[in-house]
Order: structure tokens, then sequence, then C-alpha cells
């Protein structure tokens, strides 16, 4: 099922189509790193010192000084931006920047740029801090995800260069381009399909869908054009390292835990979110997760057990094994 379809928790979206914000509108509520671009000629480069002024980075140092706002500070602006408040909406926007790039990141390589992404998120934020209701006793970290997911996913969607395969299909194509480019070297002309299936093992109908992939041929040394310094050599892919299938894995499990903890309540939910870095927020010790949310350490300590007791029967129910669930957890 599509997610982009669906409600986030507990709040639904009153089946009403609502016109998305406009840019001039974002470039109001959010600190707009496209307004910290050196206002400099194309193909010159502004430099403070010997480091260039790179727009991301310009920007992430912006929002990095937004202050995060603890649970009472977010109950007290959400019913602010209930009354139309737009000062109050702005503080919880740019309070939540940070969550945008963190979730934004996860969504490297699908076909936006980091910026994009980033625009895109922050699309979702805005969307969010409208429509929070903090009488429903949730954190709104944990809400706002939901919209930001669902923004930046859309984008995605929407965009004609977006494609998506398996991790070994990948490899696999990779692997069947480097033999049609060393039979083509070869033989003088492009292999049939039967020889290169010799020369990969696989069977020729495997062969003959592999193709219809479009895998094109080119020569190794062709200069990348993002990088001319670079050729194809450069980024074919090293048996040696680690392997992605492993690192999908551990972040689909992640995912997975993120829905679980959704199920917890509101206090434990949070807890476990502070504490393991879910949802944008950074691992942090029992003592700061005890000053965030004005608890004493062992009480953190106790609602942290309890909440993780029904995790492991939610997994159990999943038929995960339990040594698992540790590993979904960053630490």
């Amino acid at each position: 099922m599509d997610d982009t379809k669906d409600t986030p928790p507990e709040q639904s979206d009153n089946n009403k189509k609502k016109v998305p914000p406009s840019p001039e509108y974002i470039k109001q509520m959010v600190p707009s790193y496209k307004s910290s671009r050196p206002n400099t000629p194309v193909g010159n480069k502004q430099k403070a010192g010997s480091a260039e002024l790179d727009p991301t980075t310009l920007y992430l140092n912006e929002i990095g000084h937004k202050p995060l706002l603890s649970a009472t500070e977010e109950i007290r602006l959400a019913r602010k931006v209930a009354l139309g408040d737009a000062d109050s909406k702005k503080q919880m926007i740019e309070s939540n920047l940070r969550l945008v790039v963190t979730l934004a990141k996860r969504s490297l390589n699908r076909g936006l740029s980091f910026l994009d992404l980033i625009e895109e998120g922050n699309l979702g934020l805005i969307r969010a801090v409208e429509k929070f209701d903090p009488e429903l006793g949730y954190r709104f970290s944990t809400y706002a995800t939901w919209w930001i997911k669902q923004s930046i996913d859309r984008a995605i969607m929407n965009n004609g260069k977006t494609i998506r395969m398996p991790i070994h299909l990948i490899k696999e194509i990779n692997a069947c381009t480097r033999i049609i480019r060393q039979l083509t070297e070869e033989l003088g002309r492009e292999p049939s399909d039967e020889e290169l299936a010799a020369r990969m093992g696989k069977s020729v109908s495997y062969i003959a869908k592999l193709r219809k992939k479009e895998v094109k041929v080119c020569s190794a040394d062709t200069p990348l054009p993002q990088d001319e310094d670079k050729s194809l050599l450069d980024i074919f892919p090293d048996d040696a390292s680690v392997d992605p299938q492993s690192i999908l894995e551990k972040e689909d499990l992640q995912q997975k835990l993120e829905r679980w903890v959704e199920r917890l309540d509101a206090r434990e939910s949070e807890i476990v979110a502070r504490r393991f870095g879910l949802y944008g927020y950074e691992s942090s010790t029992l003592d700061e997760v005890g000053r965030e949310v004005g608890l004493t350490r062992e009480r953190v300590r106790q609602i942290q057990l309890e909440a993780l007791s029904r995790l492991r029967r939610f997994v159990e129910r999943e038929g995960i094994k339990l040594e698992l669930l540790d590993q979904g957890f960053p630490r």
C-alpha cells in the first residue's frame, strides 16, 4: 500500500484538498538556503578565506543555531498556532528544521538533490505545524515525521528520473554491462544473448531479461559528466566493500521499530525515541532525557524498561528474533 495515501496517527486530513504552500510563503516561514547563495556571476566561486561558501553548508549552519523545543513549549506554541499566531508558527517550524534534514538524508540517491529533498520536507513540516493537535498527548516530532516523509516521497515519485531496483539486480546489471563491454571489444560487435550467457554462466532467458533493462555500453574510460577527473572505472562497485543489502535491511528494521514505537503511549514513545535516536532525535543518556521531559533519571529508566518490554511483545508477534531488536536501535 502506498504510505502517502495513509493518514497520520490519530489525526486525519478530513479528506479536504488544500493548496500547498507557495514558494513565497516558504521563503517567509523557513530560512532559505537559496537566499544564502553567494551573489556572484555564474561560474565564479566566492570564498571565505580558503573555504568555499557552499549553499548546503550555509543552510545547515543557519538552522543549527535554532533551539529545540521542550514538550511544554511545543504545547504552548501549538495552541497559539491554532489561534492564528504567525510568530509561534514560525518558531515551531524553525525549531524542527533539523528533523527535516535527518529525514532527507535517508532519501538521498533517489532522484532529487539533497537541497531539493530538504525543500520538499520543509513543505511537509509546514503542513504538520498547521495540523498538529497538542491535546492528543504525543510529541510534535512523532507527528511531523509522517508529513515530512510523505512530502519527500511524493516529490520523488513525481520525479521522472527516479529508478528503484533491488540491490541484487543492480549488481547483475553492472556485471552484465562489464561483460558486454569486454565482448564488444573482443568480437568487434555487440555480443548475442547466447554469447553473453555463456560468459556469465547464466541462462539465455535470464540474459534477455537483463538486457531489457536498457543496459548501455560505453567506454570505461569515459569521463563522468559531473566530474571529468573520474571515469566509470572509478565507480564500479568493489566486491570487498560492505554489502549494501545488509545496510538496507538494518534501515528497514529501524523503520519497522519506529512504527512499533508509535503504538506505545505518548510518554513511552517519546522516551524511547530520545534514548535511541528515532524520528530525527540524537541518541541521549538517561540524564539528558530526564532533563528534556522533566523526570528523574530513575523514572526515565523505569519507563524505558516498560516500553522495551512492550516492544519485545510486538516483535515476537511479528516473528522477528529478539536479538535483532537491539540491532535496530541506533547507538
